[in-house]
């Protein structure tokens, strides 16, 4: 996935994980706002840590054949 693609998406986990930590505070949920934060933080670590899965031409273990 292209950097700024990640970075993109970044910024929206950012934003969807504070406005529901914030709401989840608002409710009066102390210790679910920490979890929702912590979540929003982990996705984007695991996004920029962890590398895009590439397929092989014998994906499943059929060969396909190339076509000219």
């Amino acid at each position: 996935m292209p950097a700024r693609i990640k970075i993109g998406l970044s910024f929206v986990v950012v934003l969807v994980a504070a406005i529901a930590a914030w709401f989840q505070h608002a409710l009066g949920h102390d210790r679910l706002q920490y979890v929702v934060a912590f979540l929003g933080c982990f996705m984007i670590f695991a996004m920029w840590l962890f590398p895009e899965v590439k397929r092989e031409e014998s994906a499943g273990g059929v060969r396909r054949e190339s076509q000219q």
